[in-house]
């Protein structure tokens, strides 16, 4: 049986003037503005690239949980920051690389199990196999 979680986007006019709004099935984000301007400008609202980000940080976040789990360790945090990185190529735009950067404190886990769960986490999480961008990662364990 196939979970199915959906978000929906609006759109209207060009692309550089054009406004949209971006929802989620939650309702969590209902509405959100996003467009030219706050994609490659510094405008108020959302954009894909930071919606990639929030989904991939969250996912491997839960799946180095997991993986915690498998050595019977139990994170009192984990912090994941991942930037998208845009960049323009043959007259368009692609996603080359993901760069997550993650701190957790996990009492009695060694750097090395730390270490190693934050990698399996981070190529096993259902987000990162999506990807087809490089993924990067610093991981500190606190």
């Amino acid at each position: 049986m196939a979970i199915k979680k959906s978000g929906s986007a609006k759109w209207s006019g060009n692309l550089k003037t054009g406004k949209g709004f971006v929802s989620t099935q939650t309702g969590v984000l209902a509405d959100q503005p996003y467009g030219f301007n706050t994609r490659f400008e510094d405008g108020k609202g959302t954009n894909p690239e930071e919606l990639i980000g929030a989904a991939h940080a969250s996912c491997f976040s839960m799946a180095l949980s997991m993986v915690l789990e498998g050595h019977e360790l139990v994170a009192d945090s984990i912090e994941t920051r991942a930037t998208v990185y845009l960049e323009q190529k043959d007259g368009g735009f692609h996603i080359p690389k993901v760069h997550l950067d993650v701190t957790a404190t996990i009492p009695n886990a060694t750097e090395d199990q730390f270490a190693e769960a934050a990698k399996t986490a981070k190529e096993n999480c259902p987000i990162s196999k999506l990807l087809t961008a490089e993924i990067t990662m610093d991981a500190r364990l606190a």
